[in-house]
C-alpha cells in the first residue's frame, strides 16, 4: 500500500497549503481527498506534486506493507 504521510510534512516544510494547490495549481479536491485517504492516484499527479514542491517521490510517498496475516490454526 502506498501512503502519503510524508506529503503533508513536505507541504508544511515548503509552505504550500492544500488551498494553494487547489487555487494556484489547479488540483481538484477529489485528488487531495484520495491522497488523504491513501487511495490510488496517477503517476502524473505524483510528478506534478514533486515539481510543485521541488522534491523527490520519496519525499511525498512511501510503500507500507499491508498486514495480511491469515490464521492457519486447524
Amino acid at each position: 500500500m502506498i501512503i502519503y504521510t510524508k506529503l503533508w510534512q513536505t507541504m508544511k516544510e515548503k509552505n504550500i497549503s492544500q488551498y494553494k494547490l487547489i487555487k494556484d495549481y489547479g488540483f481538484s479536491t477529489g485528488q487531495l481527498d484520495r491522497l488523504r485517504k491513501n487511495e490510488s492516484v496517477s503517476t502524473n499527479t505524483l510528478s506534478q506534486l514533486c515539481e510543485i514542491l521541488g522534491c523527490q517521490l520519496y519525499d511525498i510517498a512511501e510503500y507500507a506493507q499491508e498486514n495480511n496475516e491469515k490464521n492457519t490454526a486447524e
